[in-house]
Protein backbone atom coordinates (compact mmCIF):
# COMPACT_ATOMS: atom_id res chain seq x y z
CA UNK A 1 0.00 0.00 0.00
CA UNK A 2 1.70 3.64 -0.90
CA UNK A 3 2.00 6.27 1.50
CA UNK A 4 -1.05 8.33 -0.32
CA UNK A 5 -3.23 5.38 0.59
CA UNK A 6 -2.01 5.18 3.99
CA UNK A 7 -2.53 8.93 4.47
CA UNK A 8 -6.05 8.52 2.60
CA UNK A 9 -7.25 5.91 5.61
CA UNK A 10 -6.55 8.30 8.24
CA UNK A 11 -7.38 11.94 6.70
CA UNK A 12 -10.21 12.51 4.43
CA UNK A 13 -11.83 16.08 3.66
CA UNK A 14 -15.06 15.84 5.41
CA UNK A 15 -12.84 14.94 8.45
CA UNK A 16 -12.72 18.54 8.70
CA UNK A 17 -16.71 18.80 8.69
CA UNK A 18 -16.50 16.23 12.01
CA UNK A 19 -13.39 18.48 13.62
CA UNK A 20 -15.36 21.53 13.63
CA UNK A 21 -18.51 19.94 15.31
CA UNK A 22 -16.62 18.02 17.50
CA UNK A 23 -14.31 20.92 18.49
CA UNK A 24 -17.25 23.27 18.90
CA UNK A 25 -18.93 20.43 21.54
CA UNK A 26 -16.20 20.47 23.45
CA UNK A 27 -15.02 24.26 23.57
CA UNK A 28 -18.89 24.89 24.64
CA UNK A 29 -18.11 22.75 27.86
CA UNK A 30 -14.55 24.45 28.01
CA UNK A 31 -16.46 27.42 28.17
CA UNK A 32 -19.27 26.37 30.88
CA UNK A 33 -15.83 24.91 33.49
CA UNK A 34 -14.03 28.43 33.03
CA UNK A 35 -17.38 30.59 33.70
CA UNK A 36 -18.64 28.38 36.19
CA UNK A 37 -15.55 27.29 38.07
CA UNK A 38 -14.64 31.26 38.44
CA UNK A 39 -18.34 32.38 39.01
CA UNK A 40 -20.02 29.92 41.16
CA UNK A 41 -16.66 28.30 43.01
CA UNK A 42 -14.63 31.47 43.59
CA UNK A 43 -11.79 30.09 41.32
CA UNK A 44 -9.02 31.99 40.13
CA UNK A 45 -7.26 32.41 36.36
CA UNK A 46 -4.39 30.34 37.47
CA UNK A 47 -6.05 27.76 39.43
CA UNK A 48 -8.34 27.34 35.84
CA UNK A 49 -6.22 28.27 33.21
CA UNK A 50 -2.73 26.88 34.92
CA UNK A 51 -4.38 23.48 36.40
CA UNK A 52 -7.60 22.60 35.78
CA UNK A 53 -7.67 22.68 31.82
CA UNK A 54 -4.19 21.73 30.96
CA UNK A 55 -5.12 18.72 32.94
CA UNK A 56 -8.29 18.22 30.79
CA UNK A 57 -6.48 18.63 27.46
CA UNK A 58 -4.40 15.45 28.70
CA UNK A 59 -7.33 13.18 28.90
CA UNK A 60 -8.97 14.44 25.77
CA UNK A 61 -5.54 14.04 23.55
CA UNK A 62 -5.15 10.77 24.74
CA UNK A 63 -8.69 9.71 24.31
CA UNK A 64 -9.28 11.13 20.96
CA UNK A 65 -5.77 9.48 19.64
CA UNK A 66 -6.60 6.21 20.83
CA UNK A 67 -10.37 6.10 19.14
CA UNK A 68 -8.32 7.67 16.14
CA UNK A 69 -5.77 4.81 16.11
CA UNK A 70 -9.05 2.41 17.05
CA UNK A 71 -10.77 3.10 14.08
CA UNK A 72 -7.73 2.99 12.46
CA UNK A 73 -7.31 -0.89 13.34
CA UNK A 74 -11.00 -1.52 11.82
CA UNK A 75 -10.10 0.11 8.67
CA UNK A 76 -6.97 -2.49 8.44
CA UNK A 77 -8.77 -5.55 9.67
CA UNK A 78 -12.60 -4.61 7.54
CA UNK A 79 -10.73 -3.73 4.49
CA UNK A 80 -13.47 -0.64 4.24
CA UNK A 81 -12.19 2.99 4.07
CA UNK A 82 -16.15 4.44 5.50
CA UNK A 83 -14.60 3.86 9.54
CA UNK A 84 -15.54 6.60 11.90
CA UNK A 85 -14.05 6.88 14.90
CA UNK A 86 -15.80 7.53 18.61
CA UNK A 87 -16.10 11.07 19.36
CA UNK A 88 -14.87 11.44 22.89
CA UNK A 89 -14.34 14.29 24.94
CA UNK A 90 -15.62 16.25 28.52
CA UNK A 91 -18.79 14.63 30.29
CA UNK A 92 -20.85 17.61 29.99
CA UNK A 93 -23.76 15.98 32.81
CA UNK A 94 -20.76 15.59 35.53
CA UNK A 95 -19.59 18.81 34.59
CA UNK A 96 -22.94 20.93 35.71
CA UNK A 97 -23.31 17.83 38.56
CA UNK A 98 -19.62 18.31 39.78
CA UNK A 99 -19.39 21.66 39.96
CA UNK A 100 -23.05 22.20 41.31
CA UNK A 101 -23.05 19.19 43.50
CA UNK A 102 -19.55 18.73 44.64
CA UNK A 103 -16.91 22.01 44.24
CA UNK A 104 -19.34 24.57 44.46
CA UNK A 105 -21.17 22.89 47.84
CA UNK A 106 -17.34 22.71 49.05
CA UNK A 107 -16.40 26.27 48.62
CA UNK A 108 -19.76 27.64 50.04
CA UNK A 109 -18.74 26.00 53.38
CA UNK A 110 -15.22 26.85 53.37
CA UNK A 111 -14.72 29.69 51.28
CA UNK A 112 -11.57 27.81 49.93
CA UNK A 113 -11.80 27.38 45.91
CA UNK A 114 -8.47 25.53 46.28
CA UNK A 115 -10.09 22.79 48.35
CA UNK A 116 -12.91 22.71 46.35
CA UNK A 117 -10.53 21.83 43.46
CA UNK A 118 -9.01 19.54 45.26
CA UNK A 119 -12.70 17.93 46.55
CA UNK A 120 -13.29 17.75 42.68
CA UNK A 121 -10.23 15.65 41.74
CA UNK A 122 -11.53 12.87 44.01
CA UNK A 123 -15.12 12.73 42.25
CA UNK A 124 -13.21 12.54 38.99
CA UNK A 125 -10.66 10.09 40.24
CA UNK A 126 -13.80 8.00 41.65
CA UNK A 127 -15.65 8.30 38.25
CA UNK A 128 -12.93 7.14 36.62
CA UNK A 129 -12.47 4.34 38.75
CA UNK A 130 -16.64 3.32 37.85
CA UNK A 131 -16.29 3.28 34.37
CA UNK A 132 -12.30 1.39 34.39
CA UNK A 133 -14.47 -1.38 36.12
CA UNK A 134 -17.53 -1.07 34.43
CA UNK A 135 -15.92 -1.97 31.40
CA UNK A 136 -15.49 -5.38 32.16
CA UNK A 137 -19.29 -5.65 32.47
CA UNK A 138 -20.36 -3.58 29.59
CA UNK A 139 -20.48 -6.62 26.74
CA UNK A 140 -22.60 -8.07 28.95
CA UNK A 141 -24.91 -5.64 29.79
CA UNK A 142 -24.94 -4.79 25.48
CA UNK A 143 -25.64 -7.88 25.01
CA UNK A 144 -29.01 -8.08 27.07
CA UNK A 145 -30.68 -5.04 26.59
CA UNK A 146 -32.74 -4.56 23.46
CA UNK A 147 -31.32 -2.00 20.70
CA UNK A 148 -34.35 0.10 21.17
CA UNK A 149 -33.71 0.67 25.16
CA UNK A 150 -30.09 1.89 24.46
CA UNK A 151 -30.90 4.01 21.50
CA UNK A 152 -33.57 5.50 22.63
CA UNK A 153 -31.90 7.10 25.58
CA UNK A 154 -29.80 8.57 23.14
CA UNK A 155 -32.28 9.86 21.25
CA UNK A 156 -33.86 12.00 24.40
CA UNK A 157 -30.82 13.60 25.15
CA UNK A 158 -29.95 14.37 21.03
CA UNK A 159 -33.11 16.08 20.86
CA UNK A 160 -32.84 18.08 24.67
CA UNK A 161 -29.85 18.54 26.00
CA UNK A 162 -27.95 18.95 21.72
CA UNK A 163 -30.51 20.23 19.80
CA UNK A 164 -33.40 21.85 21.75
CA UNK A 165 -30.62 24.00 23.55
CA UNK A 166 -28.49 24.64 20.31
CA UNK A 167 -32.00 25.48 18.14
CA UNK A 168 -32.68 27.50 20.67
CA UNK A 169 -29.48 29.85 20.22
CA UNK A 170 -29.60 29.45 16.57
CA UNK A 171 -33.13 31.16 16.26
CA UNK A 172 -31.87 33.67 19.25
CA UNK A 173 -29.41 35.23 17.01
CA UNK A 174 -31.54 34.29 13.81
CA UNK A 175 -29.55 36.68 10.89
CA UNK A 176 -25.86 34.69 12.38
CA UNK A 177 -27.10 31.30 12.83
CA UNK A 178 -30.02 30.38 10.30
CA UNK A 179 -27.82 30.56 6.86
CA UNK A 180 -25.00 28.30 8.75
CA UNK A 181 -27.89 25.74 9.31
CA UNK A 182 -28.91 26.26 5.95
CA UNK A 183 -25.46 25.28 4.15
CA UNK A 184 -25.90 22.04 6.32
CA UNK A 185 -29.04 21.42 5.49
CA UNK A 186 -27.93 21.28 2.05
CA UNK A 187 -25.17 19.30 2.19
CA UNK A 188 -26.19 16.63 4.45
CA UNK A 189 -29.90 15.99 3.53
CA UNK A 190 -29.02 15.95 -0.29
CA UNK A 191 -25.92 14.23 0.03
CA UNK A 192 -24.27 16.67 -2.11
CA UNK A 193 -21.08 18.97 -2.54
CA UNK A 194 -20.34 22.51 -2.65
CA UNK A 195 -18.60 24.09 -4.89
CA UNK A 196 -14.15 23.47 -5.01
CA UNK A 197 -15.67 19.92 -2.19
CA UNK A 198 -15.49 23.00 0.35
CA UNK A 199 -16.91 20.54 3.78
CA UNK A 200 -20.11 22.53 4.65
CA UNK A 201 -19.23 22.40 8.24
CA UNK A 202 -16.10 24.90 7.23
CA UNK A 203 -18.34 26.90 4.71
CA UNK A 204 -21.22 27.25 7.78
CA UNK A 205 -18.89 28.69 9.99
CA UNK A 206 -17.05 30.96 7.80
CA UNK A 207 -20.43 32.35 6.81
CA UNK A 208 -21.69 32.50 10.08
CA UNK A 209 -18.37 34.35 11.17
CA UNK A 210 -18.17 36.66 8.61
CA UNK A 211 -21.87 37.71 9.25
CA UNK A 212 -21.55 38.15 12.91
CA UNK A 213 -18.58 40.74 12.21
CA UNK A 214 -20.71 42.61 9.63
CA UNK A 215 -23.40 43.32 12.30
CA UNK A 216 -20.58 44.87 14.32
CA UNK A 217 -21.50 48.35 13.58
CA UNK A 218 -25.15 47.69 14.34
CA UNK A 219 -24.86 46.55 17.21
CA UNK A 220 -26.05 43.36 16.51
CA UNK A 221 -24.68 40.15 17.69
CA UNK A 222 -22.32 39.00 20.14
CA UNK A 223 -18.82 40.12 18.76
CA UNK A 224 -17.00 42.67 20.56
CA UNK A 225 -13.52 43.79 19.21
CA UNK A 226 -12.57 45.07 22.25
CA UNK A 227 -11.83 41.43 23.27
CA UNK A 228 -9.15 40.63 20.99
CA UNK A 229 -6.13 42.88 22.64
CA UNK A 230 -7.12 41.35 25.74
CA UNK A 231 -7.90 37.80 24.51
CA UNK A 232 -4.11 38.21 22.86
CA UNK A 233 -2.61 39.00 26.00
CA UNK A 234 -3.93 36.01 27.77
CA UNK A 235 -1.41 33.85 25.36
CA UNK A 236 1.20 31.83 27.36
CA UNK A 237 2.36 28.05 27.60
CA UNK A 238 0.65 26.40 30.08
CA UNK A 239 2.30 22.84 30.78
CA UNK A 240 0.03 20.26 33.00
CA UNK A 241 1.20 19.49 36.27
CA UNK A 242 1.01 16.61 38.62
CA UNK A 243 -1.59 17.24 41.04
CA UNK A 244 -1.10 13.52 42.90
CA UNK A 245 -0.35 15.33 45.93
CA UNK A 246 -3.34 17.43 46.25
CA UNK A 247 -5.47 14.58 45.23
CA UNK A 248 -3.91 12.75 48.00
CA UNK A 249 -4.56 15.65 50.80
CA UNK A 250 -8.26 15.35 49.49
CA UNK A 251 -8.73 12.10 49.78
CA UNK A 252 -7.58 11.38 53.36
CA UNK A 253 -10.40 14.67 54.41
CA UNK A 254 -13.59 14.15 55.74
CA UNK A 255 -15.15 16.19 52.22
CA UNK A 256 -14.24 13.87 50.26
CA UNK A 257 -16.69 11.20 51.37
CA UNK A 258 -19.36 13.16 51.76
CA UNK A 259 -20.11 13.77 47.88
CA UNK A 260 -19.77 9.06 47.37
CA UNK A 261 -23.54 9.97 46.82
CA UNK A 262 -22.71 11.97 44.02
CA UNK A 263 -20.01 10.28 42.35
CA UNK A 264 -21.51 6.88 42.17
CA UNK A 265 -24.20 7.65 40.40
CA UNK A 266 -22.55 10.03 37.62
CA UNK A 267 -20.01 6.72 37.19
CA UNK A 268 -22.54 4.92 36.53
CA UNK A 269 -24.43 7.02 34.26
CA UNK A 270 -21.03 7.50 32.56
CA UNK A 271 -20.60 3.74 32.14
CA UNK A 272 -24.03 3.55 30.60
CA UNK A 273 -23.98 6.57 28.14
CA UNK A 274 -21.10 5.74 26.91
CA UNK A 275 -22.40 1.75 26.64
CA UNK A 276 -25.15 3.59 24.39
CA UNK A 277 -22.92 5.54 22.34
CA UNK A 278 -20.72 2.38 21.29
CA UNK A 279 -23.94 0.82 20.33
CA UNK A 280 -24.91 3.83 18.59
CA UNK A 281 -21.73 3.47 16.79
CA UNK A 282 -21.88 -0.35 15.57
CA UNK A 283 -25.64 0.27 14.29
CA UNK A 284 -24.08 2.71 12.11
CA UNK A 285 -21.93 -0.05 10.94
CA UNK A 286 -18.89 0.34 13.33
CA UNK A 287 -18.66 -2.39 15.82
CA UNK A 288 -16.03 -1.31 18.62
CA UNK A 289 -15.09 -3.56 21.62
CA UNK A 290 -17.28 -2.26 24.62
CA UNK A 291 -14.11 -3.53 27.26
CA UNK A 292 -11.44 -1.28 25.49
CA UNK A 293 -13.62 1.66 24.51
CA UNK A 294 -15.00 1.82 28.65
CA UNK A 295 -11.50 0.61 29.82
CA UNK A 296 -9.70 3.60 27.85
CA UNK A 297 -12.64 6.00 28.51
CA UNK A 298 -11.57 5.41 32.22
CA UNK A 299 -8.17 5.43 32.11
CA UNK A 300 -8.49 9.04 30.28
CA UNK A 301 -10.41 10.51 33.24
CA UNK A 302 -7.67 8.80 35.84
CA UNK A 303 -5.20 10.35 34.10
CA UNK A 304 -6.90 14.05 33.46
CA UNK A 305 -7.52 13.88 37.16
CA UNK A 306 -3.88 13.06 37.76
CA UNK A 307 -2.93 16.30 36.08
CA UNK A 308 -5.41 18.29 37.62
CA UNK A 309 -9.29 17.89 35.70
CA UNK A 310 -12.34 17.85 38.09
CA UNK A 311 -14.24 16.86 34.65
CA UNK A 312 -14.92 13.16 33.95
CA UNK A 313 -14.53 12.90 29.51
CA UNK A 314 -16.30 10.20 28.15
CA UNK A 315 -17.24 8.43 24.87
CA UNK A 316 -19.61 11.23 23.09
CA UNK A 317 -23.53 11.10 21.36
CA UNK A 318 -23.46 11.52 17.73
CA UNK A 319 -21.11 8.94 16.26
CA UNK A 320 -23.90 8.20 13.29
CA UNK A 321 -23.48 12.12 12.73
CA UNK A 322 -20.07 12.39 12.31
CA UNK A 323 -20.37 9.08 10.05
CA UNK A 324 -22.62 10.22 7.66
CA UNK A 325 -20.79 13.76 7.34
CA UNK A 326 -17.74 11.14 5.91
CA UNK A 327 -15.63 12.01 9.23
CA UNK A 328 -13.36 9.21 9.61
CA UNK A 329 -10.20 8.68 11.91
CA UNK A 330 -8.84 12.26 11.19
CA UNK A 331 -11.43 14.52 12.60
CA UNK A 332 -10.52 12.81 16.23
CA UNK A 333 -6.79 13.91 15.64
CA UNK A 334 -7.85 17.22 14.50
CA UNK A 335 -9.85 17.79 17.54
CA UNK A 336 -6.88 16.66 19.74
CA UNK A 337 -4.47 18.91 18.61
CA UNK A 338 -7.25 22.31 18.31
CA UNK A 339 -7.80 20.97 22.47
CA UNK A 340 -4.37 21.58 22.70
CA UNK A 341 -3.68 24.63 21.48
CA UNK A 342 -6.60 25.84 23.08
CA UNK A 343 -5.59 24.68 26.76
CA UNK A 344 -1.61 25.03 26.62
CA UNK A 345 -1.76 27.97 24.95
CA UNK A 346 -4.23 29.75 26.59
CA UNK A 347 -5.91 30.38 23.29
CA UNK A 348 -9.12 30.13 24.13
CA UNK A 349 -10.43 33.63 24.81
CA UNK A 350 -9.17 34.45 21.66
CA UNK A 351 -11.28 31.55 20.01
CA UNK A 352 -14.25 32.88 20.84
CA UNK A 353 -13.38 36.55 20.70
CA UNK A 354 -13.12 35.50 16.74
CA UNK A 355 -15.48 33.25 16.48
CA UNK A 356 -19.21 33.40 17.33
CA UNK A 357 -20.71 30.31 18.94
CA UNK A 358 -23.88 30.73 16.68
CA UNK A 359 -22.23 30.09 13.73
CA UNK A 360 -21.17 26.27 14.68
CA UNK A 361 -23.92 25.51 16.95
CA UNK A 362 -26.08 24.16 13.95
CA UNK A 363 -23.45 21.30 13.43
CA UNK A 364 -24.60 20.28 17.22
CA UNK A 365 -28.17 20.63 16.12
CA UNK A 366 -27.77 18.46 13.03
CA UNK A 367 -25.66 16.00 15.41
CA UNK A 368 -28.95 15.83 17.49
CA UNK A 369 -31.20 15.24 14.63
CA UNK A 370 -28.87 12.16 13.33
CA UNK A 371 -29.14 10.75 16.41
CA UNK A 372 -32.88 11.24 17.19
CA UNK A 373 -34.02 9.81 13.87
CA UNK A 374 -31.43 6.69 14.46
CA UNK A 375 -33.27 5.39 17.35
CA UNK A 376 -36.44 4.60 15.30
CA UNK A 377 -34.62 3.99 12.24
CA UNK A 378 -32.04 0.95 12.91
CA UNK A 379 -34.71 -0.18 15.76
CA UNK A 380 -36.71 -2.73 15.07
CA UNK A 381 -40.04 -1.24 13.32
CA UNK A 382 -42.45 -2.45 15.93
CA UNK A 383 -40.12 -1.05 18.62
CA UNK A 384 -40.74 2.21 17.33
CA UNK A 385 -43.15 2.81 20.81
CA UNK A 386 -40.32 1.59 22.94
CA UNK A 387 -38.16 4.45 21.37
CA UNK A 388 -40.79 7.36 22.23
CA UNK A 389 -41.02 5.60 25.69
CA UNK A 390 -37.60 6.49 26.35
CA UNK A 391 -37.92 9.70 25.31
CA UNK A 392 -39.73 11.05 28.36
CA UNK A 393 -37.06 10.68 31.47
CA UNK A 394 -34.63 12.96 29.18
CA UNK A 395 -37.56 15.67 28.56
CA UNK A 396 -37.87 15.57 32.19
CA UNK A 397 -34.41 16.08 32.73
CA UNK A 398 -34.05 18.82 30.55
CA UNK A 399 -36.82 20.51 31.83
CA UNK A 400 -35.34 20.09 35.36
CA UNK A 401 -32.48 21.57 34.49
CA UNK A 402 -33.43 24.77 33.14
CA UNK A 403 -36.06 25.15 35.84
CA UNK A 404 -32.53 25.11 38.41
CA UNK A 405 -30.48 26.71 36.15
CA UNK A 406 -33.39 29.80 36.37
CA UNK A 407 -33.50 29.25 39.87
CA UNK A 408 -29.80 29.58 40.06
CA UNK A 409 -29.61 32.61 38.27
CA UNK A 410 -32.59 34.22 40.44
CA UNK A 411 -31.23 33.67 43.51
CA UNK A 412 -33.91 31.04 44.47
CA UNK A 413 -33.27 27.56 45.94
CA UNK A 414 -35.91 24.91 44.28
CA UNK A 415 -37.46 24.27 47.63
CA UNK A 416 -38.30 27.86 47.87
CA UNK A 417 -40.20 27.21 44.65
CA UNK A 418 -41.61 23.99 45.51
CA UNK A 419 -44.98 25.86 46.90
CA UNK A 420 -45.86 28.41 43.82
CA UNK A 421 -45.10 25.07 41.29
CA UNK A 422 -48.09 22.71 43.55
CA UNK A 423 -50.31 26.07 43.79
CA UNK A 424 -50.23 26.15 40.05
CA UNK A 425 -50.49 22.32 39.50
CA UNK A 426 -47.29 21.57 38.03
CA UNK A 427 -46.34 18.04 39.25
CA UNK A 428 -42.78 19.30 39.75
CA UNK A 429 -41.26 16.62 42.45
CA UNK A 430 -42.67 14.33 39.27
CA UNK A 431 -40.17 15.80 36.97
CA UNK A 432 -37.15 15.83 40.10
CA UNK A 433 -38.02 11.75 40.38
CA UNK A 434 -37.89 11.27 36.65
CA UNK A 435 -34.71 13.59 36.56
CA UNK A 436 -32.60 11.53 39.37
CA UNK A 437 -31.19 8.53 37.51
CA UNK A 438 -32.94 9.51 34.29
CA UNK A 439 -30.25 7.63 32.13
CA UNK A 440 -31.12 4.21 33.64
CA UNK A 441 -34.97 4.94 33.98
CA UNK A 442 -34.58 5.56 30.47
CA UNK A 443 -33.04 2.25 29.42
CA UNK A 444 -35.18 0.56 32.16
CA UNK A 445 -38.76 1.79 30.66
CA UNK A 446 -38.06 1.10 27.05
CA UNK A 447 -36.63 -2.15 27.45
CA UNK A 448 -39.98 -3.09 29.22
CA UNK A 449 -41.52 -1.74 26.46
CA UNK A 450 -40.08 -3.54 23.73
CA UNK A 451 -40.48 -6.89 26.48
CA UNK A 452 -44.31 -6.58 25.97
CA UNK A 453 -43.85 -5.61 22.21
CA UNK A 454 -42.63 -8.84 21.93
CA UNK A 455 -44.50 -10.56 24.44
CA UNK A 456 -41.80 -11.79 26.68
CA UNK A 457 -43.62 -11.11 29.97
CA UNK A 458 -40.94 -12.13 32.43
CA UNK A 459 -38.45 -10.28 30.66
CA UNK A 460 -40.69 -7.47 31.51
CA UNK A 461 -41.22 -8.40 35.06
CA UNK A 462 -36.84 -8.86 35.33
CA UNK A 463 -36.49 -5.33 34.39
CA UNK A 464 -38.96 -3.83 37.01
CA UNK A 465 -37.20 -6.01 39.94
CA UNK A 466 -34.40 -4.26 38.53
CA UNK A 467 -36.29 -0.66 38.66
CA UNK A 468 -37.57 -1.49 41.74
CA UNK A 469 -33.83 -2.20 43.41
CA UNK A 470 -32.30 0.52 42.06
CA UNK A 471 -35.08 2.42 43.28
CA UNK A 472 -35.10 1.32 46.87
CA UNK A 473 -31.67 1.93 47.20
CA UNK A 474 -32.07 5.76 45.88
CA UNK A 475 -30.04 5.42 42.29
CA UNK A 476 -33.30 6.34 40.29
CA UNK A 477 -36.00 8.89 41.63
CA UNK A 478 -35.13 9.15 45.48
CA UNK A 479 -33.91 12.83 46.47
CA UNK A 480 -34.02 15.04 48.88
CA UNK A 481 -33.51 18.85 50.01
CA UNK A 482 -30.41 20.12 51.77
CA UNK A 483 -30.06 23.84 52.26
CA UNK A 484 -32.94 24.54 49.70
CA UNK A 485 -31.38 22.79 46.51
CA UNK A 486 -32.06 18.63 45.26
CA UNK A 487 -29.37 16.43 46.31
CA UNK A 488 -29.44 12.44 45.99
CA UNK A 489 -31.06 10.01 48.65
CA UNK A 490 -29.26 6.92 49.20
CA UNK A 491 -30.03 4.37 52.06
CA UNK A 492 -32.24 1.45 52.53
CA UNK A 493 -36.10 1.64 51.09
CA UNK A 494 -35.78 5.56 50.56
CA UNK A 495 -38.59 5.59 47.74
CA UNK A 496 -40.71 3.14 48.84
CA UNK A 497 -43.72 4.64 46.42
CA UNK A 498 -41.39 3.62 43.35
CA UNK A 499 -40.25 0.80 44.86
CA UNK A 500 -43.91 -0.94 45.76
CA UNK A 501 -45.28 0.19 42.41
CA UNK A 502 -42.37 -1.09 40.22
CA UNK A 503 -42.95 -4.50 42.39
CA UNK A 504 -46.75 -4.46 41.93
CA UNK A 505 -45.64 -4.24 37.62
CA UNK A 506 -43.43 -7.02 38.23
CA UNK A 507 -45.99 -9.28 39.47
CA UNK A 508 -48.26 -7.65 37.25
CA UNK A 509 -46.14 -8.84 34.04
CA UNK A 510 -44.94 -12.32 35.18
CA UNK A 511 -48.26 -13.24 36.54
CA UNK A 512 -49.70 -12.12 33.18
CA UNK A 513 -47.24 -14.25 31.41
CA UNK A 514 -48.17 -17.36 33.73
CA UNK A 515 -51.64 -17.16 32.67
CA UNK A 516 -50.90 -16.62 28.70
CA UNK A 517 -48.70 -20.01 29.28
CA UNK A 518 -51.63 -21.50 31.17
CA UNK A 519 -54.63 -20.27 28.60
CA UNK A 520 -52.73 -19.68 25.91
CA UNK A 521 -55.61 -18.88 23.68
CA UNK A 522 -57.03 -16.19 26.04
CA UNK A 523 -54.43 -13.70 24.60
CA UNK A 524 -55.74 -13.73 20.60
CA UNK A 525 -55.44 -11.05 18.84
CA UNK A 526 -58.54 -9.03 18.39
Amino acid sequence: MSETNRRSRWFVPQDLDGFFGLAIDNLVQLIVIVNLCSAVCGMPGSLIYGRILPGTAIAVILGNLFYAWQAKRLMDRTGRDDVTALPYGINTPSVFAYIFLVIAPVYRQTGDPELAWKIGLVACVGSGIIEFIGSFFAEWIRKHTPRAALLSTLAGIAITFIAMDFALKIFNLPLIALLPLGILLLQYLTGLRFPFGIPGGLLAVIVGTLIAWVGVPFGYGPMDPAGIGPAIGELQLRTPDLSIGSLLQALSSEEALAFFSIILPMGLFNVVGSLQNIESAEAAGDGYSATSSLAVNGVGTLIGAAFGSCFPTTIYIGHPGWKKMGARAGYSIYNAVFIAAVCFLGAMPLVLAVIPLEAAVAILLWIGIVITAQAFQVSPQSHAPAVAVGLFPSVAAWGYLMISNTAIGAGKSLEELLPGFQAAGFPFEGMIALNQGFILTCMIWAAVTVALIDRKFYSASIWMAIAAVLSSVGIIHAYQFENGNVINHFGLWVAPEFTVSYLLLAGLFGGFGKWVEVIPQSHEEA
